[in-house]
């Protein structure tokens, strides 16, 4: 079996063109093993294999990083550029990292997605564009700076500077002269040139709000950024409500478009159902009524109704209370007479939003607007009692919900938390003749059949009633029909240094004033006394020199605007950038856009599936539905979606080990690894319990992806990456598995010396013309002939099927994990019928299989490719489309063979391979046709002749599946 030399290389970074690598030790490594040309015997199959010729893999991946560069093909293969035809353009792109000094699995894992797509199509014949950068700005940074008492550009640069190498090590085809970073001011400049641009057209506002505030970051959170329990998305701190002056950008202008737009992205699976649910429900588009509830006050000051917006008009009849959110103005304006609910309101912050709690309002009551019919039924008469709880949202709807206890679960837990001695009152049902006594304990959640508690409506459709009832409403002037959405204006002002600056001043007279576009960018002053230090805060604020300045109106004293954007905007549009990255004077040319965008593949985790993904696609639509790209400004999903195509990759889980008596985690010199397959904990003696959990170092499961690739080579441990797992789902990483790809590989490069450069006479024309040719002379070939004609067609029809099977895979790419199982049975198919098969066919299926791997593992297939075509170029330096393609011989290479099971009173007895019947031949004909032919083979000659078993006796012989299965009963 050939062997792997995957000598470790220690966690030494080479640079492209170094000349040797060294290990952590300092020693130096050969770049290749002694290599001669393995002697050949073409008439048998002793010949010295290449387990005498060991192949280093990491030495390997530096030869070839060195050719690729000196080629200038460190660049993406194919790119644009290279012509100036840009119809055969593929754009694949992963989300770009942000730069915190190192790259986990996870990294990994996505760009080697993205760069195996973007590989194939180059050999598929595309120019392809595979840009890289950083999405450098942002609180970590900042953080990082206070820490350590430097810039954050210093540690960002830096930052940069070894993930950049990382990536290198990767194999990766990355076009390097597109790189960008967003916290250079040579990019920021366009980003400010945007945010111009929407604040001209009334997109970009100022305006007072109550915010989130992160009191530890000690800057402004968008409600996104705010998890469940109140608190801040990064520095886990319990957020704070703050009043201040803050800049948003319109996204609510391109509601309609951005919902509406998703039907495209549904189109041929183009972006994930997942992902598509969380946009819609994020947009969250409602259709119904504002309904006013008169108010009865005993002596308050309130207003004469409360509005409440409801999409379930049908369940009017059900109202059993309303209730409403802290932030009120009913709440607000009796907290200040009354001191037991304002004590009650200051306890919400540290509780849960889906809380039952609930402050019942004194001496105020609510009247249900159907109250005022004749005909209502009693109860629904009754007025209702009005509360505070913390699970109504404020910036939702009204503020406002109507209690149906009846036909919502959180109003029924609600109900019965604070009235479990009082009925519920249900006024729909399944069906009208359904009692409502079975359904008594939940809630009927669904539109049906209105009961007898509806009044003049029992027996109706739910749908039909309510639109009556809103309509009856709307005329007496308590309903009007009303559209709700969930989504609110993109709040980006952050409060901290590293960030985009605001282009905007502030004066007096003038109010808020844009910077003139010859004054842009306005870059970041220099504050080395703030990290230095290490103060808190926004050092920008108290920055006397810069934030004093003049106003561009009217040349009279102005400041500066303090604030920087969220890093979203950063990101909403990076991707535009790339297609030209060089423009100085616009953040990128219409021609070019028009050109390349949109982003044919764009890959990343589903964590960015609403917030960044929604953004994009809001910036997106603005700028190419505004001059220079468009005149018109008329959006549609076909051209105004900035990502045709949305892959979202799984996790990457790191094995763990933990104590299976306390549940803590155990340090790797806390486990005994003696024994594999039963790991100890090294205290107790106790066998350690086993899980994959996600990646971090409280777990002490964390991977360093560059000691893997130093250790195995980046082929063998990018094969392995994929082929351990389907892309959309979770990868549980387990190293000690690559061995199994380095062990395939072995056997295919064992096949490339076999067959490189052999003085065997290669086939005369292509293989569709050998195979047919061959066909018309089947029926003179000698049994030596077609015991090669067999082994001929045996591996090409596997190339074939796997053509086809590969390249799909390589378009789902979610199956990639199939690439790489599907090249290894090839692999088997042809190294089991290399002693019978021709060896012009067998060197043509081996130029098939490494150029269908070649997108996974490009340095091996590099290696490979010289052996068989010695002399020629990089694979992927080559002309035209190199990939294989089905040539319509699978219907010459039908097998003239096939397995036959035989069963002896329904138990298997052997199989054995006989010619396929005639065509035609059925019934007792195919009976001893197949008979015959069995007693013609070594095995069926002597199992079916001996004392025991004896065809000729059998009472009953039965043929299923045309002989592949037959069946003597004795």
């Amino acid at each position: 079996m050939p062997l792997i030399d995957g000598r470790s290389i220690g966690r030494c970074l080479p640079k492209l063109g170094a000349a040797r690598p060294t290990t952590a030790l300092g020693r130096c490594l050969p770049l290749s093993r002694p290599s001669y040309r393995p002697a050949i015997a073409l008439g048998n199959t002793t010949w010295r294999g290449y387990a005498d010729n060991k192949l280093d893999l990491p030495a390997l991946d530096l030869k070839w990083r060195q050719k690729w560069a000196s080629m200038r093909l460190g660049s993406a293969p194919g790119a644009p550029g290279q012509t100036s035809d840009t119809s055969k353009t593929k754009y694949v792109l992963p989300m770009f990292p942000y730069p915190s000094g190192y790259l986990h699995l996870g990294h990994l894992r996505v760009y080697t997605i993205a760069d195996v797509i973007a590989r194939f199509h180059a050999l598929q014949g595309s120019n392809v564009m595979l840009p890289m950068g950083w999405d450098a700005f942002g609180l970590p940074a900042e953080n990082a700076a206070i820490e350590r008492g430097i810039n954050p550009a210093t540690w960002t640069k830096s930052n940069i500077a070894k993930m950049k190498e990382q990536l290198d090590l990767m194999n990766g085809s990355w076009d390097w002269s597109r790189e960008l970073a967003t916290c250079d001011p040579g990019f920021y400049k366009h980003t400010q040139k945007i945010f111009l641009r929407l604040h001209a057209k009334g997109l970009a506002y100022q305006k007072e709000a109550e915010v989130n505030y992160d009191p530890v970051d000690k800057t402004v959170l968008a409600n996104e950024q705010v998890d469940a329990n109140g608190c801040s998305w990064r520095s886990g701190a319990k957020v704070e409500k703050r009043n201040l002056k803050q800049w948003f950008l319109r996204i609510s202008e391109f509601r309609e478009s951005l919902l509406s737009d998703l039907e495209t992205l549904e189109k041929d699976g183009a972006w994930p159902e997942r992902v598509l649910a969380m946009q819609k429900n994020w947009l969250g588009k409602s259709v119904g009524a504002t309904i006013k509830f008169p108010i009865l006050a005993f002596n308050q000051d309130v207003k004469a109704a409360i509005e409440v917006f409801t999409s379930r008009s049908d369940t009017l009849f059900g109202v059993q209370y309303l209730a409403l959110a802290s932030t009120h103005p009913t709440v607000v304006e009796l907290a200040k007479q009354d001191p037991e609910l304002q004590a009650f309101l200051d306890t919400l912050p540290g509780l849960p939003p889906d809380s039952k709690v609930g402050y019942m309002l004194p001496h105020i009551r609510a009247v249900n607007p159907l109250a005022y019919h004749e005909e209502t039924p009693e109860d629904t008469k009754k007025s209702l009692p009005i509360y505070v709880t913390p699970y109504v949202v404020g910036d939702y709807g009204e503020g406002a919900v109507m209690g149906v206890p009846g036909h919502d679960v959180r109003d029924h837990a609600f109900w019965k938390q604070h009235h479990y001695d009082e009925p519920v009152r249900f006024v729909l049902a399944a069906s009208e003749d359904e009692t409502t006594t079975a359904i008594l304990n939940e809630p009927f959640i669904d539109h049906g059949i209105m009961t007898q508690h509806s009044g003049l409506y029992k027996g109706k459709s739910s749908k039909e009633a309510g639109k009556i009832l809103v309509s009856m409403l709307e005329a007496a002037g308590l309903a009007e029909q009303t559209e709700k959405w969930r989504l609110r204006d993109w709040l980006i002002s952050r409060q901290r240094y590293w960030g985009t600056p605001i282009p905007i001043v502030h004066c007096s007279p003038c109010g808020a004033v844009p910077v003139p576009d010859e004054e842009l960018p306005v870059v970041l002053p220099e504050v080395d006394d703030h990290w230095a230090e290490a103060k808190t805060g926004n050092p920008l604020e108290s920055l006397t020199e810069w934030v004093n300045t003049t106003c561009p109106k009217c040349a009279g004293p102005a400041k500066r605007d303090t604030d920087t954007m969220d890093t979203f905007v950063d990101s909403s549009w990076y991707y535009m950038r790339f297609v030209d990255p060089h423009n100085k004077d616009a953040p990128f040319s219409a021609e070019k856009a028009k050109a390349l965008l949109p982003v044919d593949l764009y890959i990343g985790g589903i964590e960015h599936a609403i917030l960044h993904l929604l953004y994009a696609r809001f910036i997106y639509k603005f700028l190419m539905t505004s001059p220079p790209v468009s005149d018109e400004g008329k959006a549609g999903a076909d051209a105004y979606e900035p990502f045709k195509r949305l892959i979202t990759q799984g996790m990457v889980h790191g094995k763990t080990y933990s104590d299976p008596l306390t549940g803590r985690f155990l340090k790797p010199d806390e486990v005994d690894l003696s024994n594999p397959t039963d790991p100890k904990v090294v205290a107790t003696g106790e066998s350690a319990a086993i899980s994959y959990e996600k990646m971090s170092k409280s777990k002490h499961n964390g991977i360093d992806p560059t000691e893997v690739i130093a250790q195995h080579g980046a082929d063998a441990t990018r094969a392995h990456m994929l082929f351990q797992a389907p892309v959309s789902e979770i990868l549980d990483w387990d190293g000690d598995k690559i061995v199994g790809v380095t062990r395939w590989m072995g056997r295919l490069y064992d096949l490339v010396v076999r067959l490189g450069g052999t003085s065997a006479e290669p086939l005369s024309g292509s293989p569709r013309a050998y195979f047919e040719n061959g066909a018309k002379q089947l029926d003179s070939k000698s049994p030596a002939e077609l015991a090669q004609w067999d082994a001929d067609c045996a591996i090409w029809r596997d190339v074939q099927k796997t053509v086809v099977s590969v390249a799909a895979s390589y378009k789902k790419v979610y199956t990639l994990n199939t690439v790489v199982s599907d090249l290894m049975s090839l692999t088997n198919t042809i190294g089991t019928n290399a002693a019978a098969a021709n060896v012009g066919v067998q060197a043509e299926a081996v130029s098939a299989l490494v150029r269908m791997v070649a997108p996974i593992t490009p340095a091996f297939a590099e290696e490979c490719w010289g052996v068989l075509k010695p002399g020629a170029d990089s694979i992927f330096k080559g002309e035209g489309a190199l990939f294989p393609v089905v040539d319509g011989t699978l219907e010459l290479l039908q097998p003239r063979k096939q397995t036959c099971a035989v069963q002896v009173n329904g138990k298997l007895r052997f199989v054995a391979d006989i010619p396929k019947p005639p065509a035609g031949l059925k019934g007792e004909g195919l009976r001893r046709w197949i008979i015959a032919e069995l007693l013609k083979t070594e095995e069926g000659g002597v199992k079916l002749t001996n004392g025991s078993v004896d065809v000729k006796a059998a009472r009953k012989v039965i043929v299923i599946k045309e002989g592949k299965l037959i069946n003597f009963v004795l």
